[in-house]
C-alpha cells in the first residue's frame, strides 16, 4: 500500500507542477506529461523500469476509454459518409506509409515478412497525442483538423485487420529459443502466484497456427458486435429502473475494462475493442450517460499514459546507439510527413490546414507499442529488434508536440507573410454604415436593408464579404477603422454607424474616432462584456449592446417560464431586469477607472453590491404582487 500510494503521490505532484509550466509556455498539456515521465524516471531514478511497465498496463486504459469515447461520437451511419475520405485519404496513407518504410527496412533487415511487420508498425500516428492537442489548441475544426482526425480514424480501424495479418507473417522459432521460453515458463509456473487459467488461456492463443489467430481475432470482434447490439442495451435498462445513478458509472467502467480484459485474454488490442463497442452503442439512448461517466477517467489515465512513455525511454540504448535511434525517428518523421504532405494536396489541402496535417500526423502512434508485442509474441519480428523500435517510437512521440510548435510558427509566418489585398474603392453611401459583417452585424444588416433602408457594409475580411456577395449583399473591403475609409463610405451624411467589429480594441478605437468625427451621429456599438461596455460608453457610443447580453436574457426567460411562471411573469421579470442592468451600467460606468483593476475599486465594488441588492428586492416584489392579484382574481371567481 505504502509503495502504491508513494507512486501515485509522485504520478500527481510531477503532473500538477510539469503541465501547467507547459501549458503556460504555449507548449501544451502532452509535453508537460512527457516531460514528467521523462523527470521522474530517467533523469531522478525515481521509477524502475519494471515498475515503469507494470504502470504502462493501467495507463493504457486511457487510450482505451479515449478510443470507447471516440465510437460513441461515430455512429454506423457517420462511418458510411465518411467512406471515401477513410478509404481514400487514410487508406492511402497506411498503403504507402507502409510499403515505402517496408522498402527501407529491407535494405538493413533479412526478409521482406520483417520489412512489412515494421511498417505496419510505423503507419500509425498517435491518436492521444494529436487529439488531445488538436482539442487544446482549437483545431479540431479546422480543414487540417478534420483530415487528420479522418487518417487516425482510419488507422485506429486498420489496427483490426493488422492484428489478423501479423500472425501470417510469424517466422519459425529456432529450437533453442523454444527451449529457453519453456524453461522460462516451467520456472515461472513454480513461483508465480497469478491465475492459472489466465496463463493457460495466454499459452492456448499462442500455440495456435497464424491462420488460427486470424480466425480467433475475427470470432471475437464479431463477438463485441452482438454483445454490444443484444445485451448491453437491455442491461443498461435494467440498471436504469433502479434509479442509482453511481450504477451507471459502474456499468460503464464494467463495459470498458471487461472488454480490455477480454481482448488480453487472447493477446488482442483493448482499444480497438473498446472502439467497436463504442460504435455499436453510438445510436443508443444512453449515450451521453456513458460519455459523462467515463469522460473523467479517460483524462486522468491518458496523462498517466503519456508520463509512463517519458519515464520508459530507454536513455543506455539512447547514450549507447545514439546516431543510429535519432536517425530512424527522424526518418520516420520525414517520411510520414513527405507522403502526408503529396497526400494532403492531392486532396485540396493548403496552407495551414496543409501543414497541420503534415505535421501532427508524423510520429509513430502508442499502438505501435501495441503492434510491437503483438509481433513479438507472433515472432514475426525479431527481439533485438523491438527494443530498438519501442524507442523510436517514444522519440517521434516525444518530438510531436515540437512539431506543433513548428506549425504554430509556420501559420504566424503564412499569416504575416500573405499579400495583402487591397481595399475595394467605395463608389456607394448611405444612411446607415455597418462595420463589421460577421454573424453580430449580418443580422443587424438583415433587418435594416428589410426594411427599406440602404446600408454600406465594411468589413476587413475578404474571405468574409465574398462570402455575402454571394448572398447578393454587397459589401467593401477595407479596415473600417481607417479615417479614409469611412469618409469614403459617407461617415459625413451617415445618420447611424454600427461598429460590430469582432476585435474589442478596434471597436473601441472606430467609436472614439467616429464621435470626434461626427458629434452628432447616432452611434451603434457592440460589446464583449461589461467592462468594454464601460469603454464604449467613454469612447462616446449611444447604445451599447453586449454580444450575449440579450439572448442570455430569453434564455433565463424560458426557465423562467417552465418553473412555475406564466409567460406574462416571466416577460415582466426580464423587462425589469433589462431595464435595471442598463440603469445599473450608466452608473458604475461613471465609478468605473480603466487604471484599478475592478476587483480594487472598492466604490466600483460597493455600488455593484447595493444595485444587486436592489434588483433581487424588486423582483421578489414583482413576483409577491403577480402572486397576491392572481389570488384576488380566484377570490372573486
Amino acid at each position: 500500500m505504502e509503495g502504491a500510494l508513494f507512486q501515485a503521490s509522485l504520478f500527481l505532484a510531477a503532473a500538477v507542477i510539469a503541465v501547467p509550466i507547459a501549458a503556460r509556455l504555449g507548449l501544451g498539456s502532452v509535453l508537460g506529461y512527457l516531460a514528467a515521465g521523462i523527470l521522474i524516471g530517467p533523469v531522478l531514478g525515481l521509477l524502475g523500469g519494471h515498475e515503469s511497465v507494470e504502470l504502462q498496463h493501467y495507463a493504457e486504459f486511457g487510450v482505451v476509454m479515449m478510443l470507447f469515447l471516440i465510437g460513441l461520437e461515430l455512429e454506423p451511419r457517420a462511418l458510411w459518409d465518411m467512406r471515401h475520405r477513410l478509404l481514400g485519404l487514410g487508406g492511402l496513407q497506411i498503403a504507402i506509409t507502409t510499403f515505402v518504410i517496408m522498402a527501407g527496412a529491407v535494405l538493413f533487415v533479412q526478409g521482406w515478412s520483417v520489412g512489412l511487420a515494421i511498417g505496419l508498425v510505423f503507419a500509425l500516428s498517435s491518436t492521444a497525442i494529436v487529439l488531445q492537442t488538436l482539442s487544446e489548441k482549437g483545431l479540431m475544426q479546422t480543414g487540417g483538423g478534420r483530415s487528420a482526425f479522418s487518417v487516425l480514424l482510419s488507422q485506429d480501424i486498420a489496427v483490426i485487420p493488422m492484428l489478423a495479418f501479423i500472425p501470417l507473417l510469424a517466422m519459425p522459432k529456432p529450437p533453442e529459443l523454444v527451449l529457453a521460453e519453456t524453461l522460462e515458463r516451467l520456472n515461472d509456473d513454480g513461483h508465480s502466484s497469478e491465475s492459472g487459467a489466465h496463463e493457460a488461456a495466454i499459452s492456448l492463443v499462442q500455440s495456435l497456427p497464424g491462420w488460427g489467430v486470424t480466425l480467433l481475432t475475427i470470432g471475437i470482434v464479431g463477438a463485441i458486435v452482438l454483445f454490444g447490439v443484444y445485451l448491453i442495451r437491455p442491461v443498461f435498462r435494467f440498471i436504469h429502473s433502479a434509479r442509482l445513478p453511481e450504477m451507471f458509472t459502474a456499468l460503464a467502467l464494467l463495459i470498458v475494462v471487461g472488454i480490455a480484459f477480454l481482448m488480453t485474454l487472447v493477446g488482442l488490442s483493448p482499444a480497438l475493442g473498446a472502439f467497436l463497442a463504442g460504435v455499436v452503442l453510438a445510436n443508443s439512448e444512453f449515450r451521453h450517460e456513458l460519455e459523462s461517466d467515463i469522460a473523467p477517467f479517460k483524462g486522468l489515465f491518458l496523462g498517466l499514459f503519456f508520463i509512463t512513455v517519458g519515464a520508459g525511454i530507454n536513455f543506455n540504448i539512447l547514450a549507447s546507439q545514439t546516431f543510429q535511434v535519432l536517425g530512424l525517428a527522424l526518418a520516420v518523421i520525414v517520411i510520414k510527413g513527405g507522403i502526408l504532405y503529396g497526400l494532403g494536396r492531392g486532396f485540396g489541402l493548403r496552407g495551414r490546414d496543409l501543414w497541420l496535417f503534415t505535421l501532427s500526423l508524423a510520429q509513430a502512434g502508442e499502438f505501435g507499442f501495441v503492434l510491437l508485442a503483438f509481433s513479438g509474441q507472433q515472432n514475426a519480428i525479431p527481439p533485438d529488434l523491438i527494443e530498438l523500435l519501442l524507442l523510436v517510437i517514444a522519440i517521434t512521440m516525444l518530438i510531436t508536440p515540437l512539431l506543433f510548435i513548428l506549425y504554430d510558427y509556420l501559420s504566424r509566418r503564412m499569416e504575416d507573410g500573405a499579400a495583402p489585398v487591397a481595399d475595394d474603392e467605395i463608389d456607394d453611401q448611405g444612411p446607415v454604415i455597418i462595420a463589421g459583417i460577421g454573424r453580430f452585424g449580418q443580422i443587424v444588416n438583415r433587418l435594416v436593408r428589410s426594411s427599406g433602408y440602404k446600408t454600406v457594409v465594411l468589413d476587413h475580411n475578404l474571405t468574409t464579404i465574398q462570402r455575402m456577395r454571394r448572398f447578393g449583399v454587397k459589401g467593401f473591403l477595407g479596415d473600417p477603422t481607417r479615417p479614409e475609409l469611412l469618409h469614403a463610405a459617407g461617415l459625413k451624411d451617415a445618420r447611424v454607424l454600427v461598429a460590430a467589429l469582432d476585435d474589442a480594441d478596434a471597436t473601441t478605437r472606430l467609436v472614439a474616432f467616429a464621435r470626434r468625427e461626427r458629434p452628432d451621429l447616432h452611434i451603434v456599438a457592440r460589446a464583449r462584456d461589461r467592462t468594454h461596455v464601460f469603454q464604449l460608453y467613454n469612447a462616446g457610443a449611444s447604445d451599447i449592446v453586449r454580444e450575449l447580453f440579450d439572448s442570455s436574457l430569453r434564455a433565463g426567460r424560458y426557465v423562467l417560464e417552465n418553473i412555475g411562471l406564466s409567460e406574462f411573469e416571466a416577460a415582466e421579470i426580464e423587462r425589469t431586469f433589462y431595464h435595471h442592468d442598463r440603469h445599473s451600467v450608466q452608473e458604475l460606468a461613471a465609478l468605473w477607472d480603466p487604471t484599478i483593476p475592478t476587483i480594487d475599486n472598492k466604490p466600483y465594488i460597493r455600488r455593484a453590491k447595493e444595485l444587486e441588492s436592489d434588483l433581487q428586492t424588486m423582483l421578489l416584489s414583482q413576483l409577491e404582487e403577480s402572486a397576491r392579484i392572481a389570488e384576488d382574481g380566484k377570490d372573486e371567481a
